[in-house]
C-alpha cells in the first residue's frame, strides 16, 4: 500500500492552503474532506457560516501564496464600522486610518477558489472521505469512502484543518496529558439576508460592517459582490426576554425585530421564510495542548477556535499556515517532529491572547460601541496614533492592520486600556476631549511600560 507523503484532514480554508502552501514546496498532498464537492452542486451557504474578514495577516498569507489577484475580485472593502441605534440613526466609526478596511468574503466562494488552486497545482482533494479512526502509533487514517468501503492510508505526515470537531484532535484526546477545554458561549447565531433593491443596488453603504448593538444582543451586517448582505442576529439561546427560545412563530419574530431592528426589518422581505428555515448555531471556544505528536499536527480551528468577534479567526488560521511554511522553508522537510515542536511553542501564547480578545470584544461589539463615550475613546486613540504613530497604536491596529504578535498586541492594549479608562473617567471629557494634552497620555504609557 502506497504511503502518502502529507494528508491534511479537512478542505475549509485553513486545508485547502495549507495544501497549497505544501505543494508549492514539492511535497505529494492528499486531502481528505467529509463533505461532498460544494463546486458540483449548486453552493447554499446559508444558514451555515458567518460572512469572513479579511485582514493584513490573511492577505500576507495570501500573498506568500502568489493569491492576492485572484482573491480581490470576491472581497468588498470595509472602512468602519457603521452603528444603528434603535431609532434608525447611524454613526460610523473608521477601522483605521484612511484607506484601511478589512475585507467581506464569502466563505463559499472562497473555499472553492482555494480547492481549485490546489487541485491546478496538483493536489489530491478526496470529497466524501469520512475520517473514522486515527492510529497515532503507526501514523495510519482509516476513512470511509463514498461507497461505504473503510480504507486505511498509511501517512509520514498528518495535518488536522478539520475544524472545531477534528478527528485528529479526538485521536490526540486519546493520548496520556492532553489539555483540552471547550466552552460554548450562551449565545448562538442565525444567518439572514438584506438582498439588493429592486433596481438592483445595495440597501446600505456597502463599504461599512453594519452593526445593530442592543446590549445582550446585536445584529450585524457585511456586504457581498452580488449587493446583497449576509446579515447575522445573535442571541442568547434562553434565559433573557430577548432569546431564540423566546421567537416562537411569525409574530414573535416581527415584533422583535420591528421593535429593535426595525430599519433592517425593512429591507428584509423575506424575514420570517430565512429564520425558520435557518439553522440555529452554537459558538464555541477551543483550547488545547500540545498540538502535536510525533508527525502529526493542529491548525487552525482544530487547536484554537474561537468565537468570531474580532474577526480573526480565518486570518489566525493563515497565520497558521504562513508561520508552519516558514519553518519548513528554514528547517527543510526531513524534521517534521522538530517543525511542529517549535510551530506550537511560537503559535499558542498568540493564538491564546486572540481568542481572549474576541470573547472580549464581544461585549464592545453589543454593548459599548453604541455609548457616545466610546466614539470620543476611539477619537482619542485615533489621534494619539496620528501624533505618536510609533508610541500609540490602537489595540485594534495592531490585530488587524499588522502582524504584531497577538500575544505582544493584548499585553500593550491592556496597558493603554488601563490610561484610557484614567482619561474616560473625566467627568467634562464628552465636552474637551479635543484640549486633552495628548503628550502627557504618551509619557504615562512609556512610565506604564517600564513597570
Amino acid at each position: 500500500m502506497k504511503k502518502n507523503e502529507i494528508s491534511i484532514l479537512g478542505s475549509g480554508l485553513i486545508g485547502s492552503l495549507m495544501s497549497i502552501y505544501l505543494k508549492k514546496r514539492g511535497l505529494d498532498v492528499q486531502v481528505y474532506e467529509k463533505r461532498a464537492d460544494n463546486r458540483k452542486v449548486e453552493y447554499k451557504e446559508e444558514g451555515r457560516s458567518i460572512n469572513m474578514a479579511l485582514s493584513d495577516r490573511g492577505w500576507k498569507a495570501l500573498d506568500k501564496a502568489g493569491l492576492r489577484d485572484k482573491v480581490l475580485p470576491l472581497t468588498i472593502p470595509m472602512y468602519g464600522r457603521k452603528i444603528h441605534d434603535e431609532h434608525g440613526k447611524t454613526t460610523f466609526i473608521p477601522y483605521g486610518k484612511e484607506g484601511q478596511a478589512i475585507y467581506s468574503i464569502s466563505r463559499g466562494r472562497f473555499n472553492q477558489l482555494l480547492v481549485e488552486e490546489a487541485e491546478k497545482l496538483g493536489v489530491e482533494v478526496h470529497f466524501d472521505h469520512r475520517v473514522d479512526e486515527i492510529d497515532l502509533r503507526t501514523n495510519e487514517i482509516l476513512v470511509t469512502n463514498p461507497e461505504g468501503i473503510q480504507e486505511k492510508i498509511p501517512s509520514n505526515v498528518i495535518i488536522g484543518a478539520d475544524g472545531a470537531y477534528s478527528a485528529l484532535r479526538n485521536a490526540m484526546l486519546k493520548q496520556v496529558r492532553f489539555d483540552y477545554k471547550q466552552e460554548y458561549i450562551s449565545h448562538g447565531y442565525k444567518e439572514l439576508t438584506i438582498p439588493a433593491t429592486e433596481a438592483g443596488e445595495f440597501a446600505m453603504d456597502p463599504n461599512a460592517l453594519h452593526i445593530w448593538p442592543r446590549g445582550s444582543f446585536m445584529l450585524i451586517a457585511l456586504p457581498n459582490p452580488d449587493k446583497s448582505f449576509t446579515c447575522t442576529l445573535f442571541l442568547p439561546f434562553d434565559g433573557e426576554r430577548v432569546c431564540f427560545e423566546n421567537i416562537r412563530d411569525e409574530k414573535d419574530l416581527v415584533g422583535m425585530f420591528q421593535t429593535y431592528f426595525d430599519d433592517a426589518f425593512q429591507l428584509m422581505p423575506d424575514l420570517v421564510g430565512e429564520y425558520f428555515r435557518n439553522h440555529t448555531s452554537a459558538l464555541i471556544n477551543i483550547e488545547c495542548y500540545p498540538w502535536m505528536l510525533k508527525n502529526a499536527i493542529l491548525i487552525g480551528d482544530s487547536s484554537h477556535a474561537m468565537v468570531p468577534f474580532y474577526g480573526q479567526g480565518m486570518n489566525c488560521g493563515f497565520e497558521d499556515c504562513y508561520v508552519l511554511d516558514g519553518l519548513i522553508e528554514k528547517l527543510g522537510t526531513n524534521v517534521w517532529e522538530l517543525i511542529f515542536a517549535k510551530f506550537q511553542k511560537m503559535r499558542k501564547p498568540n493564538t491564546d491572547a486572540i481568542s481572549q480578545l474576541a470573547m472580549e470584544n464581544f461585549e464592545e461589539m453589543r454593548n459599548e460601541v453604541a455609548d457616545p463615550k466610546f466614539l470620543i475613546r476611539k477619537k482619542i486613540e485615533t489621534k494619539l496614533h496620528e501624533l505618536y504613530p510609533k508610541d500609540w497604536i490602537p489595540l485594534y491596529t495592531m490585530v488587524t492592520f499588522s502582524d504584531i504578535p497577538y500575544s505582544e498586541a493584548y499585553a500593550q492594549g491592556k496597558l493603554q486600556k488601563k490610561i484610557m479608562d484614567k482619561v474616560m473617567s473625566n467627568p467634562l471629557i464628552t465636552q474637551n476631549w479635543n484640549k486633552l494634552d495628548y503628550e502627557d497620555i504618551v509619557n504615562q504609557m512609556d512610565k506604564a511600560k517600564a513597570f
